[in-house]
């Protein structure tokens, strides 16, 4: 009997790793629809601007808290197509935010590329850890290499 289920959870891992083999690995860039795979960098001054421009229009218009970002500080790539080269080319940011009530916040970002407006140009999608009130992001800002 134990070589009985031996053989079966055998099979099973072949199966499961032919499955996973099975999907074509398509680089972005190769696609019909191609991606450039040219993203800004996570300090550039356009992608720092419109995460601190977004933050504010969002507390403002939903929140009423009129809290903002005042400054980013120790900005850092912590991930390049992280999820791999068959996917939306994406750049994952954190950064240190100094916001107007005094506190130091860490901030969680993705640069990705056809994000923007109708998917034209590159977007950014941000977390401030504290600040995620519908808690898309998890607890803390987790998924941040999503």
């Amino acid at each position: 009997m134990g070589w009985a289920a031996a053989a079966i959870v055998a099979a099973a891992m072949g199966l499961t790793e032919t499955a996973a083999q099975a999907r074509p690995l398509t680089p972005a860039e190769q696609r019909d629809h191609a991606y450039s795979g040219w993203l800004p960098a996570c300090w550039d001054p356009a992608v720092l601007d419109k995460l601190v421009a977004r933050f504010h229009h969002r507390e403002r218009a939903y929140w009423s808290s009129g809290l903002q970002v005042v400054a980013l500080e120790s900005v850092r790539e912590t991930g390049l197509r992280s999820a791999g080269l068959d996917y939306i080319p994406r750049r994952q940011c954190e950064a240190a935010a100094l916001m107007s009530d005094g506190k130091t916040r860490k901030t969680v970002y993705v640069v990705g590329e056809k994000l923007g407006i109708i998917g034209w140009g590159w977007g950014v999608e941000w977390c401030v850890a504290g600040l995620d009130r519908n808690l898309a992001w998890g607890a803390e800002c987790r998924s941040g290499s999503r």
